[in-house]
């Protein structure tokens, strides 16, 4: 029987620790099947296939983004009635979320779906590979409702203070998702359009199984009728939280657009590069994203719970772990970072491999940087002051679009290999005091009477 777990006593450290490594295998899963998608097509299909995969990457992030900013914002609400133990209040802000999700994604996939060759000459797509970058990109949108309901599902789980079901369940999408991935690929020869049905049809069914086993498994999840019903007043709470979530995640990718954009006026080989390189980069990030995810909980639980002081404790711990893994993998990327881009392309393209190592070795020295953003970013959602991490988010987009307009024409790829980094220092530089502003207002809240 699945159970959920309170993270409101006990010591910070061991349990950030052993939330976050459920949560972290996860997303490694979900940057391998990312790595295996980008592999096969590299190495089977070329680099203009690779490139073409790789050219609409930021749009992806732009849509998804918004998608699972969404799914955790619903999650947030979710977690505070959990640690204020308000259990049928919970349930009935699940049930909100549920209908809200399907009437959002099912919006979401019809747009973008129309609009999808628009944004890919918008983009600047080079014509050698528009149509393979259309056909991914294509059925990477109509597959949104998989991906919002899996999303939403995993933050539901999540917030009860249970990181392992979701990592099964993603376990089980990764395996498939190879599988599907060489049958599309290499038996049906349908390309990348087949790179892109593996990744939907995984996804879908993972979602499926898991949404039928967390209502069966979770006693706490069960509802009466009364509960089950929509709620105007619930559903406006999740919105005010999950839209600015998911608008701080798409602000911060439509500066991911105007680089790659600038970035795909470079050529098809700078594309090929930046494609392998971002997908090893997002590989390396996952332990901190997972520590993010692992911050939004724990001090959503104990906010409601009306204990602030375990959040900065919380904060503490996370800080040293960060600090831990950035110098473990500044060794691995500035010692490996040409053997890993050739999971991606032969040893003849020196370029692309050069241009690889160049971005790999840039951002490695930035980590710490993403890490305390992460850790910031995610406990300010966690507590819902979701605008000030939206606003993080636009202090990333001005940063990456200054770059994009005023450095790579100048610099050409190196200016590229820097967006990213000059991004993630913007977004400190306001996470910083907003973080010092919002403890302040929690401890206020929680001396006040009605608290």
């Amino acid at each position: 029987m699945a159970t959920s777990k309170e993270m409101t006593t006990g010591r910070a450290l061991p349990l950030l620790v052993n939330f976050t490594l459920p949560l972290l295998l996860g997303n490694i899963l979900q940057q391998t099947y990312s790595l295996v998608d980008a592999a096969i097509v590299g190495k089977y299909l070329g680099i203009h296939s690779l490139a073409a995969v790789g050219a609409s990457s930021s749009v992806i992030f732009l849509i998804l983004g918004f998608c699972n900013g969404c799914s955790c914002g619903f999650g947030i609400p979710v977690a505070q009635k959990f640690g204020a133990r308000d259990y049928s209040l919970m349930r009935r802000y699940i049930f909100v979320s549920l209908k809200l999700s399907l009437l959002l994604s099912i919006v979401i996939a019809l747009v973008t779906s129309l609009y999808c060759a628009d944004i890919l000459r918008i983009m600047q797509t080079p014509e050698n590979i528009f149509d393979g970058a259309y056909a991914y990109l294509l059925v990477t949108f109509i597959g949104v409702p998989c991906t919002f309901l899996y999303n939403l599902l995993s933050s539901i789980i999540r917030a009860l203070g249970d990181s392992k079901t979701p990592f099964w369940f993603l376990l089980f999408a990764t395996v498939l998702n190879i599988l599907l991935d060489f049958v599309c690929i290499l038996v049906l020869k349908w390309g990348v359009l087949g790179a892109g049905i593996a990744t939907v049809v995984s996804q879908g069914i993972s979602a499926l199984l898991c949404y039928f086993y967390m209502f069966r498994h979770f006693q706490i999840l069960k509802p009466t009728p009364e509960e089950r019903k929509y709620q105007g007043a619930l559903a406006r709470k999740l919105l005010k939280i999950g839209i600015p979530m998911g608008l701080q995640f798409s602000i911060t990718a439509i500066g991911s657009i105007m680089l790659q954009s600038a970035n795909n006026a470079l050529g098809t080989a700078c594309v090929a590069a930046f494609t392998s390189a971002v997908r090893i980069k997002m590989f390396f990030l996952c332990p901190l994203e997972s520590l993010g995810i692992t911050m939004a909980t724990y001090s959503g639980q104990n906010y409601g719970a009306g204990k602030p002081q375990r959040i900065l404790e919380g904060i503490k711990s996370s800080v040293w772990i960060m600090l831990l893994y950035t110098v473990l993998t500044f060794i691995i990327l500035m010692s490996s970072s040409r053997l890993l881009a050739l999971l991606f392309v032969d040893p003849t393209e020196t370029m692309i491999l050069l241009n690889t190592e160049l971005y790999l070795h840039i951002s490695a020295y930035f980590f710490p940087v993403l890490g305390l953003l992460c850790i910031l970013r995610y406990t300010i959602q966690g507590v819902g002051f979701t605008n000030l991490a939206m606003l993080s988010g636009v202090s990333e987009m001005i940063a990456r679009t200054l770059v994009s307009i005023l450095a790579v024409p100048a610099f050409g790829y190196l200016a590229v290999c820097f967006g990213d980094p000059m991004a993630w220092i913007a977004a400190d530089l306001f996470l910083i005091p907003a973080f010092i502003y919002v403890y302040r207002k929690i401890r206020k809240l929680q001396q006040s009477p009605q608290y």
